[in-house]
C-alpha cells in the first residue's frame, strides 16, 4: 500500500513532504522503539505520550510512513482521527487480502475468560497448516486489532484474532473491521461484570461475534454455557458445537496429572464438515498440552475445534498441541526457583478463573506447602466484596496452606477466609504489592508451591520476576561454603 492508497481510504492528505509513492512493505506500529523499515507509524494520542513527538524518531528507524493528526515535517498522512483511519485501513487491508487470496480464513474468538490463551492455541495449531497471524498478547481492543489485521499479507493463510468488550457495540464495531469466517465463543462469565451491568448483557455483548457471520461462516459454541449456546439463533451460518458432556466435538476421558496438566482424547463425530465443505476424518486423538488446570482442557478443546473447521488435520492437530505452551506469559505460568514452584497467573482475573486456579493450586500443591497470594479482581461492581468473600472461603476449603491478600480492594477475600472457620492464620492481609514481595521472600522454602493471581492493574504481575531471582540466589552455594541462607 503507498501513502497514496492510504491517504485515499482514509480521505486524509499528504504532508511533511510525502510525494505518494511512498510504499508501506511492513506491519503498522505505535511504538517507534518498534518501528522496522518500510512500516507505517501510527502518532496515536495517548493519556500520558503524543505520538506526534516521536514521528522523527519513527522515520529515522525505517518508517515508510506516518499516520497524523497533526501537522509534521516527515513523510505522512494527515487525517482527523488516527484510531479511526487505522480501522478503516484495517478493513481495507483485510478485504483486499480476501480478494487476492479466497483461501484466507478469518477465525475470530471472545469469551469472558481464556480467549487470549484460546488464540494463542488456534495460532500455534494453524501455524502447522499455513502462514498464521496470531500475535502474543491481548491485542483485541479496538487500537490493537487493527494493528493485526495490518499485518497480513497476500501469502496470509490463517488470521487468528481475540475480540474484547466492556460493553454492548464493541464487538460490533470490531467485527465492522474484520468480519470473520468463524466465530468461536468460549464462555460467558462475571469478568467486566461492572462494566457490562449484568450477566446477559455481557451475553448480549458476547453475542455480536456470532451475529456478524454471514451465511457461508460457522459458529463455535460451547454446548455446555447455556448462555453461549443460545447465541446459535443469532448465527446466520451454520453451527459447530463443542463440549465434554454434550456438543457435537468432545472431549473425552479429561484427566489431570500430577503435575495438574490437563488431559483428553479429542473425538471427531462421523459427517463433521469443514469451512469449506469437506469433511472431517472421525476417529479419537490424544490431545496433551503443556498446560496447567482442567479449565484449560476446555480452552485446548475450544480451540482445535475451530481450528479443524478451518482446515486443520485432527492427526496433525493432535502432534501440535502435544506439549504446547501458552505464546502470552502470566497465564498459569509455570516456573521452577531455587525449589520454589510458581505459577504466575498475573495478567488477568475474574471470579471464574480465580476459583480456577486456586482448585490448579490444590492439584499441584499436594504433599507440599501452597502458598495462594491473591490481588483485586477489578470491575466486578456491586457484587465485588461477596465476589471476593468467595474466594477467601473457597482457599480455606481447599486447604491452602498459606493465603496472602494483597491491597485494600482484595481485602474480602482475607475477610472470607477468616471466617471460614478453619483457617488460624493461615491468610495473611498487607497492603501493598512491595509488601508482598517481601513476605514471600522469607517464608518460602523449597518444596512450596506458590500462586499469583490478581487482576493486571492490581500490581501483582510485577513480583513474579524479583521474586524468581530471589529464590535462585537463595539456592546458589555460599562461597563460605554451603548455601546461602
Amino acid at each position: 500500500m503507498t501513502a497514496r492508497d492510504v491517504a485515499a481510504v482514509t480521505g486524509g492528505r499528504l504532508i511533511g513532504g510525502a510525494t505518494g509513492a511512498e510504499t508501506i512493505t511492513g506491519s503498522a506500529r505505535l511504538d517507534s522503539r518498534a518501528v522496522h523499515r518500510g512500516d507505517l507509524f501510527a502518532a496515536f494520542v495517548g493519556e500520558r505520550s503524543d505520538g506526534h513527538d516521536f514521528v522523527g524518531a519513527a522515520a529515522r528507524n525505517g518508517a515508510a510512513l506516518a499516520l497524523v493528526s497533526a501537522s509534521v515535517d516527515h513523510p505522512a498522512v494527515l487525517v482527523d482521527d488516527v484510531e479511526q483511519a487505522l480501522s478503516v485501513l484495517a478493513h481495507e487491508q483485510l478485504e483486499r487480502a480476501r480478494r487476492e487470496n479466497p483461501d484466507l480464513v478469518v477465525l475470530a474468538v471472545t469469551a469472558s475468560a481464556g480467549k487470549t490463551g484460546t488464540k494463542d492455541l488456534m495460532g500455534h495449531v494453524l501455524t502447522g497448516c499455513g502462514e498464521t497471524i496470531a500475535p502474543e498478547g491481548s491485542h483485541n481492543n479496538e487500537l490493537g486489532l487493527p494493528l493485526t489485521v495490518l499485518g497480513i499479507r497476500e501469502s496470509t493463510r490463517f488470521l487468528v484474532l481475540e475480540m474484547g468488550a466492556r460493553g454492548l457495540g464493541h464487538i460490533d464495531h470490531l467485527t465492522s473491521i474484520a468480519r470473520p469466517d468463524i466465530a468461536l465463543v468460549l464462555n460467558v462469565g462475571t469478568a467486566h461484570i461492572g462494566e457490562y451491568g449484568d450477566i446477559e448483557t455481557t451475553a448480549r455483548a458476547k453475542g455480536e461475534l456470532v451475529a456478524a457471520l454471514e451465511p457461508a461462516g460457522r459458529a463455535v459454541l460451547n454446548a455446555e454455557d447455556p448462555r453461549v449456546a443460545a447465541m446459535a439463533e443469532r448465527s446466520a451460518a451454520p453451527v459447530t458445537t463443542w463440549g465434554f458432556w454434550s456438543g457435537q466435538v468432545r472431549g473425552e476421558n479429561l484427566t489431570l496429572d500430577d503435575d495438574a496438566r490437563a488431559r483428553f482424547d479429542l473425538v471427531i463425530p462421523d459427517g463433521l464438515t469443514r469451512l469449506d465443505g469437506s469433511v472431517v476424518p472421525a476417529g479419537s486423538f490424544p490431545m496433551r498440552p503443556d498446560l496447567l488446570g482442567e479449565h484449560q482442557a476446555a480452552n485446548v478443546l475450544a480451540a482445535v475445534t475451530a481450528a479443524v473447521i478451518a482446515g486443520a488435520d485432527p492427526a496433525q492437530v493432535a502432534e501440535r498441541v502435544d506439549g504446547a505452551r501458552l505464546a502470552s506469559g502470566q497465564r498459569m505460568q509455570r516456573h521452577e526457583s531455587g525449589g520454589v514452584t510458581l505459577i504466575d497467573d498475573a495478567y488477568n482475573a475474574n471470579p471464574d478463573s480465580m476459583k480456577h486456579a486456586l482448585r490448579t493450586l490444590a492439584h499441584l500443591g499436594r504433599g507440599h506447602r501452597t502458598i495462594a497470594v491473591l490481588g483485586e479482581m477489578l470491575e466486578l461492581g456491586p457484587d465485588t466484596t461477596s465476589l471476593h468473600d468467595e474466594i477467601g472461603r473457597l482457599a480455606v476449603r481447599l486447604n491452602i496452606s498459606q493465603l496472602i491478600v494483597v491491597g485494600k480492594g482484595a481485602a474480602p477475600i482475607h475477610h472470607g477466609a477468616s471466617l471460614e472457620g478453619s483457617f488460624g492464620g493461615e491468610s495473611r492481609y498487607v497492603e501493598t504489592v512491595d509488601d508482598a514481595l517481601t513476605v514471600l521472600e522469607r517464608i518460602t522454602a523449597p518444596g512450596d508451591v506458590v500462586l499469583l493471581k490478581s487482576s493486571r492493574d492490581a500490581g501483582l504481575r510485577r513480583i513474579t520476576s524479583p521474586l524468581l531471582a530471589s529464590l535462585e540466589h537463595r539456592a546458589q552455594p555460599d562461597p563460605q561454603g554451603g548455601e546461602q541462607a
